[in-house]
């Protein structure tokens, strides 16, 4: 059974909601029957460009938003009609990483307060529980204990973005949503965040919705790529059946912009062509 299932799943937004004198509806269909599915320990790259539907798709998977039509299964269980409430164990299952480090923690906040929230929310644990597990997600993504009394506007970029894994990761969850979490980091960051998730994923099982347009760190991450424009998943392929051989004009388009895979792709045609 697939952790994560999505069929034909649809949501639009009202641009301008018409009048009586016979100005038409104005719709934006974010997404058009979008269908997919992610195994268990497993990571799916959404790609495509800004606008293209994907971090709408994140957030109905995530349960922040409700799709018009369609389901989303986790754990064959249907979640999007459920109430808010029955939805809140679901939730525990999903953690959730934003692309801004700087805006994903509370200022006012020292980080264990930070930390330990999502558990004080859903009523797990006590106190001396709380702060174990801080300290346990903490040493899995290589910080000490004495951040927990610090405070926000005293770490980097990078380190924020490690500290809002840990919180992500505070209620053991089976997936995470990673939407852009490694735009708005330094390219040697970038590096580092990335080999955590995957240091993440072989050491506790955890599956990953990675959405991102950067295709050099797709390709070093996702073991299965869906790609996105204007609302419709135009392509859904493994890792490597994509980059060798993408079959969609706007996936080789995609991996054209990037010169190392863009070169490649061309030396490997060249190549075919001359056998």
């Amino acid at each position: 059974m697939a952790l994560l299932e999505v069929k034909n799943l649809q949501k639009h937004y009202i641009l301008d909601p018409g009048s009586i004198f016979g100005r038409e509806r104005q719709m934006l269909h974010v997404t058009k029957n979008v269908s997919l599915t992610l195994e268990a320990g497993k990571t799916l790259a959404v790609v495509g460009e800004s606008g293209s539907g994907k971090s709408t798709l994140g957030r109905m998977v995530s349960m922040l938003e409700t799709p018009d039509s369609g389901d989303i299964l986790i754990s064959g269980q249907e979640v999007s009609r459920l109430s808010s409430k029955a939805q809140r164990p679901l939730r525990q299952k999903i953690g959730l990483v934003f692309q801004d480090p700087y805006s994903a923690l509370n200022p006012r906040m020292p980080i264990l307060d930070s930390l330990i929230e999502p558990m004080k929310v859903n009523g797990i644990g006590d106190k001396q529980s709380q702060r174990a597990r801080a300290l346990e997600v903490l040493e899995w993504v290589g910080m000490r204990e004495d951040v927990l009394t610090r405070y926000p506007h005293e770490f980097s970029g990078g380190q924020r973005q490690r500290i809002a894994i840990a919180r992500a990761l505070m209620l053991k969850p089976e997936l995470i949503i990673a939407d852009e979490p490694l735009s708005a980091l330094d390219v040697s960051v970038q590096s580092q965040i990335l080999n955590l998730f995957k240091d993440l994923q072989q050491e506790h099982g955890i599956a990953f919705f990675f959405i991102s347009h950067d295709m050099a760190v797709v390709y070093h991450l996702a073991h299965d790529i869906v790609v996105m424009k204007s609302g419709e998943l135009v392509e859904q392929a493994t890792k490597e059946a994509f980059f060798a051989q993408p079959k969609h004009p706007y996936s080789q388009e995609l991996l054209n912009a990037v010169p190392d895979i863009g070169n490649a792709r061309r030396r490997n045609q060249v190549q075919r062509k001359s056998a």
